[in-house]
């Protein structure tokens, strides 16, 4: 399939947009022309997000505030849409959480949550989702997964794995979708300048200007132009494609230092 040139008019569902790397991918897409459906559990500042990118672009943006953490979400994300009689272009899976703690010290409520969110959720609506781009005959889903995706490191073990689900399922569901003119493309971001990892901005702005951090805004729209393409897979910043071998062939002893060096010392969130 040829990129997606001029997506003017056509409709995106966004999960996680109200903040963060979601809510750049909703400015990026609004910038372009492109219609919103915005997907977020923070009500309040969901809807300011919506309204302000329909005023500063001059594109239809829905607010729907949904806990993608039920098992309900996928049919209320499209029983909206089937209410408004709103015909989706594109699905971004962005929503996800983050937490630095040993699993035996993770509460099982939030372990449930990281299944949920990035496993149940993205396998739901991605789903949900292909099964209309198939009768469409077009289509394109863009899945968040992560670098730490091949990091089996202590401390981020359910991130990592969850992201790994999504890396997996991403890749094989664009090859089963390939013949009915539907792309799945994953996108495996390395640093990123967000609040996701508890930076100071002093040294968020520092490593952006060495570019070991991309900008959320920088990322989001080198995403969307490989979604639009149809790419598999996108990982951003030579550093970061150069360093997923060295990461994931670390040596035990080198793993177990970073467990004593920061989870035994009590280094969580």
């Amino acid at each position: 399939m040829g990129k997606d040139k001029d997506i003017r008019g056509k409709l995106a569902v966004v999960t996680g947009a109200s903040s963060g790397i979601g809510l750049c991918f909703c400015r990026e897409l609004a910038k372009r022309g492109c219609k919103l459906l915005m997907v977020s559990n923070q009500e309040k500042e969901l809807a300011e997000c919506a309204s302000e990118i329909a005023v500063e672009y001059g594109v239809h943006a829905y607010p729907l505030y949904v806990d993608l953490t039920s098992p309900s979400a996928p049919e209320e994300i499209l029983g909206y849409l089937d209410s408004y009689a709103l015909k989706p272009d594109y699905l971004i899976n962005n929503a996800g959480i983050f937490s630095f703690r040993s699993v035996v010290d993770t509460d099982p409520r939030k372990l449930d949550c990281f299944i949920r969110l990035h496993v149940d959720a993205v396998t739901n609506l991605s789903r949900a989702f292909a099964l209309r781009f198939k009768e469409a005959g077009k289509g394109r889903i863009l899945n968040m997964s992560s670098m730490s995706c091949w990091m089996p490191m202590p401390g981020i073990a359910m991130y990592s794995a969850t992201k790994a689900y999504i890396r997996v399922f991403s890749r094989a569901l664009h090859y089963e979708m390939r013949d009915y003119g539907v792309t799945v493309t994953v996108a495996c971001p390395g640093g990123i300048a967000t609040d996701l990892f508890g930076l100071s901005e002093p040294l968020k702005k520092f490593a952006v200007a060495i570019r070991v951090l991309d900008t959320p805004e920088s990322f989001a729209r080198k995403a969307v132009n490989k979604m639009l393409k149809g790419k598999k897979q996108y990982i951003n910043g030579l550093l970061n494609r150069v360093s997923i071998v060295f990461v994931a062939s670390l040596p035990t002893p080198v793993r177990m230092l970073v467990k004593r060096k920061m989870l035994d010392k009590g280094i969580t969130r």
